[in-house]
This record gives C-alpha cells, sequence and structure tokens, in this order.
C-alpha cells in the first residue's frame, strides 16, 4: 500500500499507543501464571498478536474484547504432551522468537516455529547455542520453520551483552521454571538494559526472584508466577517518539498524553535528546509538549536506544550543523538494515547523509525536499518518513506504508487526527488503515 502525504501534521495532542515492549511480557508471564490475569491494553499489533498467538498454541487461553486481555495460563500442573509437536507462528516478531523458545525448552515440548520476514536471519546463535548446551535440540538455525525439542535444564549460561537483550529477556521467563538454580553470566556490556528492566519489573510483579549480579543475574528454580489478577500497559514511549520529534520539525506544537514518566521504557529518553537538539519541551504529569526550536546538530550513541534513531535522524536532517550516530551496528539485524535504508530513505527526500560502519553522519538543512520512498517492509521506516515529511517542500509518497501494522495499526489515523495531517492512499493490497 502506497500512502501519500499531501499535508504534514502541524500541531495538536495525540495520545500515545500501549506499550508493545510491555504488552508482550504481561502476556508471557499471565501464560505462566497460577490463575487469570486480566491486562488492559488499549490498542494491539502484529507483533503482539504473534506473541498471544504463540501463547495460545502452548494451552493458554487468551481473549481481546474492548481493549483487554483476559489470560487463562498455561495448565502446568499436568506435563504438556512432550509426544505433540505445537505450531507456533512469530510472525517477523524477534521479540516474540527469543522470549517463546526457551519457554518451548523449559516446558520440555517439541515446537515446530514459523518466522516471517527476515526473521530467520536474525541473531540468534547465542541463545541457539546456550540452549543446545542445556538439554535442547534446535533444527538448522537460520531456516524456518525452526524445531525445538527437549528438556531445558538448569545452570550456568554465558552470553554476550551487546548482540540483543531479547535473549537475556527470554531466559529470564524460562529458568525460574526449572528444577535447580540458573545463572547468566554476561561476557560484555549489556545494552539495551532498560528492556531487561522491564522484563524484571513485570516478573516481580508476578513474584518471580531474579538476583541482579554484577555480571549477570541469579534465577532460583521451582518458582511460581503468581498473577497481581490486573495490569494495566503503560503508553508507549517508542511510538510516541514519532510524534514529539514532529514537534521539534514541524511549525507547531505536538503534546503526547498517556505517557509515564517513572517507566522503565528507556526510549523515553528522547525527552533529553529533542532538549539537546534545541528543541522546546514542557512535561506535565503524564503528558509531553514539544515545541520547534533552533535545532542544532548533536552526538548520539545508540547503545540503549535502537529504536529511537530512525526517527532521531530525521530530525538530525534538519538541524544545524552535523549529528553522529554511533554505536548502532544492531541496526543492521533489524526488521531491515536501518543504517542502509534509513540512509537511503533520508537521501532520497533530500538529506545529506552519509552511512558508517556502526552509523551515520548528518549534516543539517533548513528544508528537504521531499519524493517517494520505500519501506522496506520495516515499520519504523514508514513512520519516519511520514514524519519527515513536515520539513519537506513537496509530498512524501511511502510505498508499502502498511508495515505499521507491525507496532502501530492505527499510526496514520492519528497522523490524519492531528491537526493539519492528510494523506491519500493508493495500491493498496490489504485492508486500508
Amino acid at each position: 500500500m502506497t500512502v501519500t502525504i499531501t499535508k504534514p501534521v502541524q500541531g495538536g495532542t495525540v495520545k500515545a499507543i500501549a506499550s508493545k515492549s510491555e504488552a508482550h511480557r504481561q502476556l508471557i508471564c499471565a501464560a505462566l501464571g497460577d490463575k487469570q490475569t486480566t491486562i488492559s491494553c488499549p490498542e494491539c499489533s502484529e507483533d503482539i498478536e504473534a506473541t498471544t498467538h504463540c501463547l495460545i498454541a502452548l494451552g493458554a487461553d487468551i481473549s481481546y474484547q474492548n481493549g483487554c486481555f483476559t489470560v487463562t495460563p498455561i495448565n502446568r500442573s499436568e506435563k504438556l504432551n512432550d509426544k505433540k509437536q505445537y505450531l507456533l507462528d512469530c510472525g517477523e516478531s524477534g521479540a516474540t522468537l527469543r522470549f517463546i523458545l526457551p519457554v518451548c525448552g523449559a516446558l520440555g515440548i517439541t515446537a515446530k516455529i514459523r518466522m516471517g520476514g527476515r526473521l530467520p536471519e536474525r541473531p540468534l546463535s547465542a541463545l541457539y547455542d546456550e540452549m543446545i548446551s542445556h538439554g535442547c535440540k534446535l533444527s538448522e538455525h537460520g531456516v524456518s520453520p525452526l524445531i525445538c525439542s527437549g528438556q531445558l535444564t538448569s545452570g550456568l549460561y554465558t552470553l554476550p551483552g551487546n548482540i540483543t537483550s531479547q535473549y537475556i529477556s527470554g531466559l529470564l521467563f524460562a529458568l525460574p521454571l526449572l528444577d535447580g538454580e540458573s545463572k547468566i553470566h554476561l561476557t560484555s556490556n549489556l545494552q539495551s538494559r532498560s528492556y531487561v528492566n522491564i522484563t524484571l519489573q513485570m516478573l516481580s510483579k508476578f513474584g518471580v526472584e531474579v538476583i541482579d549480579t554484577t555480571d549477570g543475574f541469579i534465577i532460583p528454580g521451582n518458582q511460581i508466577f503468581r498473577s497481581p489478577r490486573t495490569l494495566d500497559t503503560g503508553g508507549d514511549w517508542s511510538n510516541a517518539a514519532f510524534w514529539l520529534c514532529a514537534g521539534a520539525i514541524g511549525l507547531r506544537g505536538i503534546t503526547c498524553t498517556n505517557l509515564d514518566f517513572d517507566s522503565k521504557q528507556g526510549d523515553k529518553q528522547i525527552i533529553e535528546l529533542l532538549k539537546r537538539f534545541g528543541a522546546h519541551v514542557k512535561c506535565g504529569k503524564n503528558s509531553a509538549t514539544v515545541t520547534p526550536g533552533i535545532l542544532k546538530g548533536i552526538d548520539i550513541k545508540a547503545d540503549d536506544i535502537p529504536d529511537l534513531i530512525p526517527v532521531l535522524a530525521a530530525v538530525a536532517s534538519v538541524a544545524k550543523g552535523k549529528t553522529t550516530i554511533y554505536n548502532a551496528e544492531r541496526l543492521r539485524s533489524k526488521e531491515s538494515d536501518r543504517l542502509q535504508t534509513v540512509t537511503k530513505v533520508l537521501t532520497d527526500l533530500g538529506a545529506d547523509v552519509m552511512e558508517t560502519n556502526d552509523g551515520m553522519v548528518i549534516e543539517g538543512k533548513l528544508k528537504l525536499k521531499g519524493g517517494t520512498i520505500e519501506a522496506f517492509n520495516d515499520h519504523r521506516i514508514a513512520m519516519t518518513a511520514a514524519i519527515l515529511s513536515t520539513a519537506c517542500r513537496n509530498e512524501v509518497k511511502i510505498k508499502g506504508a502498511d508495515a505499521v501494522r507491525k507496532s502501530y495499526p492505527g499510526f496514520f489515523k492519528d497522523f490524519k487526527d492531528i491537526l493539519g495531517g492528510d494523506f491519500k492512499v493508493s495500491d493498496v493490497k490489504v485492508a486500508a488503515l
């Protein structure tokens, strides 16, 4: 589907959608819990649906009505059928795959796991190797479907911390279910620590103990996930960042509501980063308003905020002077090679961008020309281009704009509801947004 933006957003107010980072973790803990859990999550997306469908395939009963998930957990008091092959479909969700795979091992089942898009190519080897060395059998890496069988065992798990924090989170869900204590030893600094913090917070809400050490985590075995009965999914700072950046580069301010400044989400750093660029930022109790200022280039270390980099690069493209983005190697293994695709999209819209081995160097311009870009089946690329239309002289046409369904299906509806935003749709191959 192609979206042509005829009028960029000018200002207004938008409510942050529910965080998919929190929703993934809430659903998994609830499915492993001892009692039914109700999760208030006003919005859903393809990634959240992937996790939901996998948990249902494992025996959880999950319904979604009126913005709430009701989760009846997997009955683990009766051993799952170790003769059956459980069919799971992770779609294109890296989080779903890396969270669910260790859980399958802990449950001691045989699972056939389907993967779409670039997911079979995305990093898995470190987790793959550790699961094999702890009792699991896994089919060839990089091929869909992936077959997992055998019983995961407790013990010492040695992993790098600089590839993806999702390996760690996946094991933190699984290891408390096993007999005996386990330890996760990290051989390098843990990047995206904030995502592990979200996992630890959710485990704590279910009464699961994890001991934080200087080089990893200690996880006691035979733990019970004790349901808190009700949970609320917080607002998503990762997706709110797009609107806040639009406020920074547009003509008027944009206010984003439903934000929690005490959230464990690392992408709330967007507030301080926009201040460093020179945008005017005003924070309320649960809201943030960003209005344009005199933007100047900055240096951005991407280790802990990889999902912010596409839209921050958009801000940098119209900020005076040079912005250097570094320590962003992990962006190459997202839904697209985001260092490559962000560079191409910004260049096609008229920006001055140079890709580096681990990031980008961007020389800001006052305005960009606009034009036609390809979203590369990447939700954050599609949303970045839409937001950057605010700083373009001409229309911006986004091919493959339906990629936003992965994390934010209502993105273009919200785009149109905000003051000034308008677009037209063509080449529709799926239901209209």
